[in-house]
């Protein structure tokens, strides 16, 4: 059996290399904090593990992340299974995002587009559909960003090819903007 201190070693050197995308992380809180002051919202979507990490960085900017504030308008785009199943059954699986892109997105939002290789069709015809429509796209991604690197308006590439690493630094990652943002808006403001 492979020691724990092994698999911890793995992690604290993807982190450690992770410094390279700090500015663009930088930016990107800058970004969701100017779409929340705005009045604009934040969509997510990503496949399996970066589901569920979409889902988990919409309910920190709706419910709270560490301060009590007002809600923020955030969806993840993974969690309406009668739109999930209905669309991949009329259609197909692909462009299952972007249909509810073309439905939700309004010039001003942003899409955080999570893919761990960059290449998840899904994924990349939901950021295509949201570069079309003026919305801002954050794409957290591993490696060096696949074919979503050529629709993003802010990339952010993990150094690594192993999609556990890839997806403890996203949700580092998301953890941070969501504090950013906290901090940034009038926390005397409740629901």
């Amino acid at each position: 059996m492979k020691p724990f201190s092994e698999e911890l070693a793995q992690h604290i050197a993807v982190m450690n290399l992770a410094q390279s995308c700090a500015a663009s992380v930088e930016l990107a809180a800058h970004l969701l904090q100017k779409t929340f002051e705005n009045g604009n919202k934040v969509l997510l979507c990503g496949n399996g593990g970066s589901a569920a990490d979409a889902q988990h960085i919409a309910a920190e900017f709706v419910v709270r992340y560490q301060l009590k504030r007002r809600a923020l308008p955030a969806i993840a785009l993974t969690t309406d299974t009668s739109i999930l199943t209905a669309h991949a059954n009329d259609f197909d699986f692909d462009s299952v995002f972007a249909r509810q892109i073309e439905a939700l997105g309004n010039a001003g939002d942003t899409l955080i587009a999570i893919s761990t290789s960059g290449n998840s069709k899904n994924i990349v015809q939901a950021a295509q559909i949201a570069r079309a429509k003026n919305l801002n796209v954050i794409a957290l991604t591993g490696e060096n960003g696949g074919t979503l690197a050529e629709f993003a308006t802010n990339l952010i590439t993990v150094p690594s090819k192993i999609t556990a690493r890839i997806q403890e630094t996203h949700i580092l990652i998301g953890h941070y903007w969501c504090g950013v943002v906290e901090e940034g808006l009038n926390v005397s403001e409740s629901a």
